[in-house]
């Protein structure tokens, strides 16, 4: 009985491990951050928000992260793998949701920490999550590339109605002229 409760275990144990591995590989960065003094009603919010920024956080022992962070590119997190951690993947706009997340841990005292992460196989320490916290986030970006490409198509019709818009502006001068003289 007691070696198939071990066998069960152990099963349960390299799946998370897989699991994890899996969304390290799928994740574009990866946060670590200590969330003692966090209500249930706190985490659940903070789970929520992101979910939203297209992200995922979930707290997994250290032993099995551990395992999970061999042959990824985040294995510079090994270090940070002390005490309770939770870990934050994000899957779409990493900028994103380095904001929502150092929002989240202005908003709350600090009761949650970040301890470091991994973006594009960089390690950061806490200042350059912030850092990338205040860039523009990626529908900024395409909302500003968007308009530098509009602006000379918008300048061009522009200066292709100008010479009609002149005209109309003399017809009505020569017509108001024409009204006053009558």
């Amino acid at each position: 009985m007691e070696l198939e409760t071990a066998r069960a275990s152990h099963a349960e144990k390299a799946e998370t491990v897989m699991a994890v591995h899996e969304r390290l590989k799928a994740a574009k960065m990866a946060i670590v951050t200590e969330y003692r003094g966090l209500t249930v009603g706190q985490m659940t919010r903070l789970r929520r928000e992101i979910r939203h920024a297209s992200g995922e956080y979930q707290v997994i022992k250290n032993t099995l992260v551990r395992r999970a962070l061999k042959g990824t590119a985040y294995e510079d997190l090994e270090r940070l793998l002390e005490g309770p951690n939770g870990w934050v993947f994000a899957y779409d706009d990493p900028v994103m949701l380095a904001k929502m997340l150092v929002k989240f841990v202005e908003d709350n005292n600090e009761k949650l920490t970040i301890k470091g992460g991994v973006f594009e196989g960089e390690f950061m320490d806490p200042a350059k999550v912030k850092f990338l916290a205040r860039m523009p986030s990626k529908p900024e970006l395409q909302a500003k590339l968007l308009a530098m490409i509009q602006a000379p198509a918008t300048q061009l019709v522009r200066l292709m109605q100008e010479p009609g818009a002149r005209v109309v502006r003399l017809l009505e001068t020569l017509r108001k002229g024409k009204s006053e003289q009558a």
